[in-house]
């Protein structure tokens, strides 16, 4: 029943990215963010215990989040989906002000530095202080009721 009543609140998509110590890019989709803070800018992303990815986010400091348009499904199921190569072929490059990947085309990204991580049940949450931000023009795509959906 909680997760039915959860699939009830529409989220945007977004793909969550860091590097890690050696300069690979490492992301997962993740519909768990939300602003919390103008001042300071933070934000929050929670990613669960089991993900293969989770190690190299609590060590990195830094991440960014990309905000996916309503045409870069493909995005989302393969930053979900694929346990490897999930960059594989993806238009990225350095943010500017943390070295987290920025995917070509999004809708928006915030680079964050980590400033607190907290343990939730079977997430871990961190909370970012957004250092550099940025926008486009565009539709979000959206996940409502466990499945993409547009607003109209």
């Amino acid at each position: 029943m909680f997760r039915r009543a959860c699939a009830r609140f529409a989220t945007g998509v977004t793909v969550a990215t860091t590097r890690a110590a050696d300069g690979s890019a490492h992301g997962l989709t993740v519909n768990a963010f939300s602003s919390i803070s103008l001042d300071p800018p933070l934000v929050m992303i929670a990613i669960d215990r089991a993900s293969s990815v989770l190690r190299v986010f609590e060590t990195s400091g830094y991440h960014a989040v990309n905000i996916l348009r309503d045409d870069q499904r493909e995005l989302s199921v393969r930053f979900s989906e694929l346990p490897e190569g999930r960059f594989s072929g993806v238009d990225w490059h350095p943010g500017a002000a943390t070295g987290a990947p920025v995917i070509a085309g999004v809708l928006g990204v915030l680079e964050c530095r980590t400033v607190q991580v907290v343990e939730a049940g079977d997430h871990r949450i961190f909370i970012g202080e957004v250092v550099e931000a940025s926008e486009s023009e565009g539709r979000p795509l959206v996940f409502y009721d466990s499945e993409y959906t547009e607003i109209r």
